[in-house]
């Protein structure tokens, strides 16, 4: 029973580190003409994934840039909604990563990206271990991963969800206005119309001359 309980704890608190990991997931707002820079400090050796999507704004673009800490460029693309870069630090420092919206003029936008650094550590540390895995530390590796999984898909189909809604709602109001302008057309049209058609059937003062004898 106490084994159990054992496991139970030990599932939970790779959940709560899982959270922790993926702590540096981060939507902002990034306005037009604008920049946004961040820093994270990596050992040597370590492997990193940077990740980001424009959720919402403009053509849904954005340029990205991530830098050493002795500034050489490991990673820049211009006008990209969506990308994935994988890297393993050779240097020890601050690495930046910067977002910029300065190609646009009045548009600004919303920018979601998730940069991890280094891997899980394992569920079950093989340290002081002399034995194999027994089925029930298995099958909470399993459960582990497939939670993991969970979370991704989670977060993918809320960016999507989020991106389809904003594309949604500027639609909506590109229609209302559309509508709105073309019922005041419309309007102005049948005015028109109706006072033309007056004006053909008005009666036309007519004018005498007496001419005297």
């Amino acid at each position: 029973m106490y084994g159990l309980f054992r496991l139970v704890l030990q599932l939970l608190s790779a959940q709560l580190l899982c959270v922790w990991v993926l702590g540096s997931e981060l939507t902002f707002e990034l306005p037009d003409n604008a920049k946004q820079c961040f820093y994270e400090d990596i050992i040597i050796g370590t492997k990193c994934t940077l990740e980001f999507q424009v959720v919402t704004g403009g053509h849904y673009d954005v340029d990205c840039r991530l830098e050493d800490p002795e500034g050489t460029t490991l990673y820049k693309e211009m006008k990209k909604q969506y990308d994935s870069f994988t890297f393993t630090a050779a240097k020890n420092g601050t690495y930046k990563f910067c977002f910029s919206n300065e190609f646009s003029t009045f548009t600004h936008k919303t920018v979601y990206f998730d940069f991890q650094v280094g891997d899980d550590p394992p569920l079950f540390p093989n340290e002081n271990r002399v034995t194999a895995l027994t089925q029930m530390e298995s099958a909470c590796v399993s459960i582990h991963e497939a939670l993991k999984s969970v979370i991704d898909y989670q977060t993918h189909f809320r960016l999507r969800e989020a991106q389809g809604r904003s594309r949604a709602e500027d639609l909506n109001t590109r229609v209302a206005f559309w509508s709105i302008g073309e019922a005041l057309i419309l309007l102005v049209v049948s005015i028109s119309q109706v006072v033309l058609l007056r004006s053909f059937f008005s009666d036309k003062k007519t004018t005498t001359t007496r001419v005297g004898s």
